[in-house]
């Protein structure tokens, strides 16, 4: 499954929205040094209850655009 990512970084906390088949993102962390990706694995996993190893970003590591794809083995 595919979904399409979009990430705001620095916000005031973390949570993730729900927008059709979209999933807004804001997370605390800076986009700097991939500390916003780890960031964005570790609440996705919390959110779509699945390991973190099940997520990777196939696009758009330095965009705030990106698409995740998520393996349900």
């Amino acid at each position: 499954m595919i979904f399409e990512v979009c990430v705001n970084p620095r916000s005031s906390r973390n949570r993730v929205e729900r927008q059709g088949n979209k999933l807004k993102v804001y997370l605390t962390k800076p986009a700097c040094e991939g500390m916003a990706n780890k960031q964005l694995v570790d609440l996705l996993s919390e959110y779509l209850e699945i390991k973190k190893y099940q997520i990777r970003i196939r696009s758009g590591k330095k965009s705030r655009q990106k698409l995740v794809e998520i393996d349900a083995d």
